[in-house]
């Protein structure tokens, strides 16, 4: 006999207090969440299905905890076994596309940002799951609409959970010991104040190393903010450019105003310079503040920091593109209905909102609806978090995502650009010829 689970099902289960309850929170909590009441999709479970997920491994403890039990509530209301496994941030992409080459492994993956684009072929279409959630929780905010579906078209082949934002953290009392209460907005004012902290021994730090994350971020940040981009609107590959070379002048510039060793840190190394007191300045998730916040030993630090979004440079805005968690349904599985109800369930409100509160404000909502979450009422040093979703800034921005621009990102082009540029290897022009040229190589294998 085949299994259905319906939103009334969901809404019966009760998983909120199971989801607290990993957290320590309350569970009494009365939820502000508005949602729709739109008719919810019938699966047909599978009769035997079981499901494997790989996902990000947690920078909040409470992200896993409450995660896990959202899965085990799914479990226990269908009978389908979920398995979730955790991996690192540099490994999620390696295992993804072994999964996809291999045709066998995990039903479904919660990759990074563009990986649905990557693999696209490989993928069962979200269309329906995403079109319920949609008209029930006010709409999919436009980072999520860009990484979700498909170029120029309303197919889903990504259901994002979440993005989280790397915006400065820096020490307040630091900044006003050299003259500032605030970070410049203007790159050459930024080089000023880095070159200050460096000069009173409180330097900055920013990973140009192979870091998903906070490498790419960096990169990005470099770019965009000298409105420089790796390719246009219509697709062309315009990295080598007047504004990338210009870009690439600031970040020599800035280089040496750094903490040693930056062009080998991942995407921890800045958050450990930054707890031990070796930096004063870096760009990281709500993670870093709320660790420091929560140990005794470091709580001082937590009180003594302040949150900024990244500088905008000659940009419109601050450009800062959320890195999301984007889960993928592959063709190689057995149960793509148990999975699409799993889907589904992760991201109603009686377990999104929960898991969406424990993060803290590390990951930030893609439906407007869960705007109203307690999470952005608390802490103030956590607002700035809240509308991550809201930027229009991507991975290959300003161009169309896809197979190539994902292959830029995955194999850190833009990082190893700047770092070549920063440490002397290289020159503005010669770093940015040189990315053009790998460019061309992976946009030329995406057309074969």
């Amino acid at each position: 006999m085949k299994n259905e689970i319906t939103r009334r099902d969901a809404l019966a289960l009760g998983v909120s207090a199971a989801a607290l309850a990993a957290t320590g929170a309350s569970a009494q909590t009365a939820s502000v969440i508005k949602a729709a009441d739109v008719p919810a999709p019938k699966w047909a479970i599978e009769k035997g299905a079981s499901l494997r997920m790989l996902r990000p491994v947690r920078f909040v403890q409470a992200d896993e905890d409450v995660f896990r039990a959202n899965a085990k509530a799914f479990t226990d209301k269908t009978g389908v076994e979920v398995k979730v496994d955790f991996v690192g941030w540099e490994d999620i992409n390696q295992q993804t596309a072994v999964t996809s080459n291999s045709g066998a492994g995990p039903d479904v993956i919660i990759g990074f940002s563009d990986a649905p684009h990557i693999y696209i072929d490989k993928l069962v279409e979200l269309t329906d799951v995403a079109d319920y959630l949609g008209k029930r929780y006010g709409g999919w905010l436009p980072l999520a609409q860009k990484y979700g579906k498909r170029n120029k078209s309303d197919a889903w082949i990504g259901l994002p959970f979440g993005a989280t934002a790397g915006p400065l953290i820096y020490r307040k009392s630091v900044l006003q010991s050299i003259g500032y209460d605030k970070i410049p907005e203007d790159s050459a004012g930024f080089v000023d104040l880095c070159q200050k902290l460096h000069k009173a021994g409180k330097p900055a730090g920013f990973a140009l190393g192979n870091a998903r994350g906070d490498g790419n971020g960096f990169a990005n940040w470099a770019l965009w903010s000298h409105n420089a981009s790796l390719l246009d609107e219509e697709g062309n590959i315009v990295i080598n450019s007047k504004e990338t070379i210009e870009a690439l002048k600031w970040v020599k510039a800035l280089y040496p105003t750094f903490i040693a060793g930056t062009p080998s840190w991942n995407d921890v190394s800045n958050n450990r310079a930054y707890s031990s007191q070796e930096i004063s300045l870096t760009a990281n998730g709500v993670s870093l503040y709320f660790s420091l916040k929560n140990d005794p030993a470091t709580k001082a630090i937590a009180e003594d920091s302040e949150h900024q979004l990244l500088p905008k440079g000659v940009a419109k805005v601050s450009p800062m593109a959320g890195l999301t968690l984007n889960a993928m349904l592959f063709k190689h599985s057995q149960y793509p209905n148990a999975a699409k109800a799993f889907l589904q369930f992760m991201l109603e409100k009686e377990q999104y909102e929960p898991w969406l509160n424990a993060n803290s404000g590390y990951w930030s909502q893609p439906l407007s609806a869960y705007a109203d979450a307690a999470v952005w009422s608390g802490d103030p040093k956590v607002s700035i978090f809240k509308n991550t979703m809201q930027s229009t800034y991507y991975d290959g921005y300003k161009g169309p995502i896809s197979t190539a621009t994902g292959a830029v990102g995955a194999d850190y082009v833009l990082i190893q650009m700047c770092a070549a540029v920063a440490t002397g290897a290289s020159t503005p022009e010669a770093a940015a010829a040189e990315a053009e040229q790998r460019c061309k190589r992976y946009f030329r294998r995406q057309t074969r």
